[in-house]
């Protein structure tokens, strides 16, 4: 009787030790399944979809302490090209020097008003002369706020008879702002200077 009473003890003590281990592992797939049903939420959430031309196009958010360098280079290359791609057209100068100046302070305002002055902006309208900008390289440091960014470029003066190459470098710092419809990236330019403009080149049409 007593070896009977010892192996129900045995088998219940087997039991018990079994059942705990059971709920243990349950509990370890749960916090799994949490876990990664958490984690794939996380990553849908971080997944948009634009539709562009008819097409499904994937894209990723991202912090924007990622995207700063990227960001920056953007508004710098945005702004040179509003401010220095030209048309001999009144229209066209006035609505990219607009452009521009949503992009920077009040130094790219006063460069523009000193060309004004100088009666640059007619010259290209009654010259009939474009002028086309291509930037080679922007450099942007990102370890000191405001960040300072250095471009170099290169600009076409396309006249009727010739065209003529210059060299262009600028300097200036980047501001954090906020983002908005005329400034996407939410940066604004500050103390803007001209370092180099000068004649490469002149080709003959």
């Amino acid at each position: 009787m007593f070896q009977q009473l010892k192996n129900i003890d045995t088998a219940f003590k087997h039991i018990k030790t079994f059942s705990l281990v059971l709920i243990v592992a349950c509990m370890l797939i749960c916090a799994f399944t949490l876990y990664k049903s958490y984690q794939f939420v996380s990553n849908t959430q971080q997944h948009i979809y634009i539709l562009a031309n008819g097409k499904a196009l994937e894209a990723f958010s991202a912090d924007r302490k990622d995207n700063i360098p990227v960001e920056a280079k953007d508004h710098v290359r945005m702004f040179h090209e509003y401010f220095f791609n030209l048309d001999p057209d009144e229209k066209v100068i006035q609505a990219n020097i607009i452009r521009a100046l949503y992009l920077a302070d009040n130094s790219a305002e006063k460069m523009y008003n000193d060309l004004k002055e100088q009666g640059y902006y007619s010259d290209l309208i009654a010259g009939n002369i474009s002028q086309q900008l291509t930037i080679d390289s922007i450099r942007v440091d990102v370890d000191q706020y405001p960040f300072y960014f250095r471009c170099y470029a290169k600009e076409r003066m396309i006249r009727t008879t010739s065209i003529v190459t210059r060299s262009l470098v600028t300097e200036g710092y980047l501001r954090n702002v906020a983002r908005s419809d005329n400034d996407p990236h939410g940066f604004l330019i500050e103390k803007w200077n001209t370092l180099e403009n000068k004649d490469l080149k002149t080709e003959n049409r």
